[in-house]
């Protein structure tokens, strides 16, 4: 699981991704034949999450000497790693089957991922002004957002939606 960087470090010393990395290989020593992995790429870096699904992917497929039972929000980590996959809602399983029957039966819109960066103040006071060049009053607009915000039932967001100094 490429922890031997970390050999003398305590395991409370760890990253979370390094102390997913560390569960997930305690979870596997003896090769027991029923494995229990709860999130178990979670907060684990892109390269060592594709590092830990080949192994787990191994274990349970190729070798066939360990059943694993994985939980997880990620479909993309289901994917990877499931011949068969439960959704569950409130505690009561609604679906279970291959990824395939449960796409076609409840897969419908697509998945969008988007990063994005944060602006520095001079990037925020050139689109403000952007947006006061198109005729819209920035305080119009910071009050507007914060409204949504507040009636969307989301106040704290809205208490944290705040330009100080930039007007």
């Amino acid at each position: 699981m490429d922890l031997m960087d970390y050999i003398h470090v305590r395991a409370n010393q760890l990253s979370g991704g390094n102390k997913r990395k560390l569960s997930v290989s305690m979870a596997l020593i003896g090769n027991p034949p029923l494995i229990f992995l709860d999130e178990p790429s979670t907060g684990v870096d892109p390269q060592a999450k594709r590092f830990m699904w080949n192994i787990i992917s191994k274990i349970s497929t190729q070798r066939k000497k360990s059943s694993v039972i994985i939980t997880t929000h990620s479909m993309e980590e289901a994917e990877a790693l499931c011949t068969k996959m439960g959704i569950m809602v409130k505690g009561e399983f609604k679906c279970f089957g291959p990824s395939t029957h449960i796409k076609d039966k409840f897969g419908t819109g697509y998945e969008i991922e988007f990063k994005i960066r944060t602006l520095n103040e001079a990037q925020v006071a050139e689109q403000i002004n952007d947006l006061k060049t198109q005729g819209i009053p920035f305080p119009l607009i910071v009050n507007n957002i914060v409204m949504y915000l507040t009636n969307k039932g989301d106040k704290d967001l809205a208490d944290e939606f705040t330009f100080d100094g930039i007007a």
